[in-house]
């Protein structure tokens, strides 16, 4: 008994890893205890993989655990090397240092390589669990596959409690399981393999993303760079006509002015010489000085003078308001495209799209048609979100208006992934996704060009149309229909939405241009 006791504090004072007695033990999160060097080695070689794993247990452990000295475990060491123990290895069990024989009992330690006697013994290399391959019940080395139960059984257990299953030898057993195993390790050695190459692969991506980022980012901004300096420069060119033409004017109203002080002047002297005569009371002086004061000069003609007071410049301030609001919508208009290319960079596969409609909405669109391209036998009801067939309306022009089809577009374009659905009635639907500038004034409807793809739904069947090319779909008829778009990946997908999501048709493209949502109506007319 005491022999065991000291078994088991050898066998919890030993260190897995270089099979001695533990030096500074610690413990780790999963329970095992290991000489503080040894395990800082082993976490050491998995310090590139950032996941750290136990020796024994292979549990892993992120991030690295901080190893801590475990003082009772030393003790019990100190106390051990203090006593000079030595271990005696057990009857049934090779210690770390022993040769496990099939054939001995008692010590495995033996000379089996020296001596003769020992030559038909079946050696195996020296392991760490041969408790485990003892039977529990008959303390037998389990030498026999139960097929049956799948497990490894003694011979003894072949004769009770697995009595008529199927068994084989454990050897026999290996041998099968050998091949598999070769397979499986091939298998993986090769997914391994590509995994290595597409890690490589992704490693290289991500340094030639950030150079393009990096790249777009520089020219960008040199880009924007010069578009501010063109306009700093023609507010310059443009500050310097106004004050060109205000000098110029300026100084023909002082021309004008002192022309018009002189004339005042004399005008004045004048006055003054008429008052004086007209109180002389000799006739004979009057009457000599009278013509010479008659002769007045000729006086300025003032009759275009007209005063405009803080409105000579008021025509250029209006000319550059329109200026910017010109470049106020181009820039507007152009940014889309802008944050649709730069959102269209996906170096990865397509996410997968959702599968229930409860997935769908997680991406809801919330839609507003745009009166402006509502063509005037439709008319938009409930906040612009729904439209109808009303003949003879009056719209205002627009050229975004639909002038020939009955249809109209979404007020904004759909980025990234969106999903909206469309519940209609009557006796034909289309549902489409178009490019802006599709054409509004022919009768070239949805689906029937190159910059729209449209589902046509009716009451007995279904159509797809992109490019004039049309396509009959089957599947269950509905009354609402769902539209899935991730215009990154160029994936779009119609369904039919009831108590289920049912495809109906899938398109795999690549989108150049924002797209917007779209409807068409059949009207009373048709």
């Amino acid at each position: 008994m005491a022999q065991q006791g000291n078994r088991s504090d050898r066998e919890t004072c030993c260190c897995s890893i270089c099979l001695d007695l533990l030096k500074d033990p610690v413990t780790i999160p999963c329970g095992h205890n290991y000489c503080m060097s040894c395990i800082k080695s082993h976490f050491n070689e998995e310090h590139q993989k950032k996941i750290y794993s136990c020796p024994q247990c292979r549990e892993t452990f992120v991030p690295r655990p901080d190893l801590v000295k475990n003082t009772m475990l030393a003790d019990l060491v100190e106390e051990l090397n203090k006593a000079g123990f030595q271990e005696a290895p057990a009857d049934h069990y090779a210690g770390p240092e022993d040769v496990a024989c099939d054939f001995c009992t008692g010590r495995k330690l033996k000379p089996h390589y020296k001596s003769p006697a020992f030559e038909n013994h079946k050696l195996v290399d020296p392991s760490k669990k041969l408790k485990q391959k003892i039977c529990p019940d008959h303390k037998e080395v389990m030498k026999i596959f139960c097929c049956t139960d799948q497990k490894c059984i003694c011979y003894l257990c072949s004769m009770n409690k697995h009595k008529g299953h199927e068994t084989v030898s454990a050897e026999a057993e290996r041998t099968a399981r050998q091949e598999e195993l070769g397979a499986s390790l091939q298998n993986t050695q090769q997914r391994i393999q590509t995994r290595e190459e597409e890690v490589k692969v992704l490693q290289q991506e991500v340094e030639v993303i950030n150079q393009s980022a990096n790249k777009a980012v520089e020219d960008s901004e040199k880009i924007f760079t010069e578009l501010i300096c063109l306009i700093k420069e023609k507010s310059s060119e443009l500050k310097q006509q106004i004050r060109s033409q205000q000098m110029s004017e300026v100084n023909q109203v002082k021309q004008l002015m002192k022309k018009l002080e002189q004339e005042l002047a004399e005008l004045k002297k004048k006055d003054a010489e008429l008052k004086q005569l007209s109180r002389t009371e000799d006739h004979t002086e009057f009457l000599l000085s009278y013509p010479l004061q008659s002769n007045a000069s000729d006086s300025t003609d003032t009759s275009n003078i007209k005063i405009r007071p803080l409105r000579y410049f008021e025509d250029v301030k209006a000319a550059v308001s329109k200026v910017r609001d010109k470049l106020q919508d181009i820039i507007g208009e152009e940014w889309c495209k802008f944050s649709l290319t730069v959102r269209s960079v996906d170096v990865l596969l397509p996410k997968a799209e959702p599968k229930t409609r409860d997935e769908f909405l997680k991406y809801s669109y919330q839609m507003t048609l745009d009166p402006a391209t509502v063509h005037n036998q439709l008319i938009l009801t409930d906040r612009d979100r729904n439209v109808e067939d009303r003949y003879s309306l009056t719209f205002n022009s627009h050229p975004n208006r639909f002038t020939e089809r009955q249809q109209v577009l979404s007020r904004d374009s759909l980025t990234g992934r969106c999903y909206w659905e469309v519940e209609w009635s009557g006796k034909e639907v289309s549902v489409a996704v178009a490019y802006k500038n599709i054409s509004k004034m022919d009768e070239s409807g949805f689906g029937n060009n190159s910059k729209s793809w449209a589902l046509d739904c009716f009451k007995k069947g279904y159509k797809f149309k992109h490019n004039n090319v049309t396509t009959l779909i089957s599947g269950p008829q509905s009354s609402r229909v769902g539209v899935y778009l991730d215009a990154s990946a160029g994936i779009l997908s119609f369904y039919s939405v009831s108590d289920t999501m049912t495809l109906l048709h899938r398109v795999q493209t690549t989108f150049t241009q924002p797209l917007y949502a779209g409807i068409w109506l059949s009207t009373t007319l048709e």
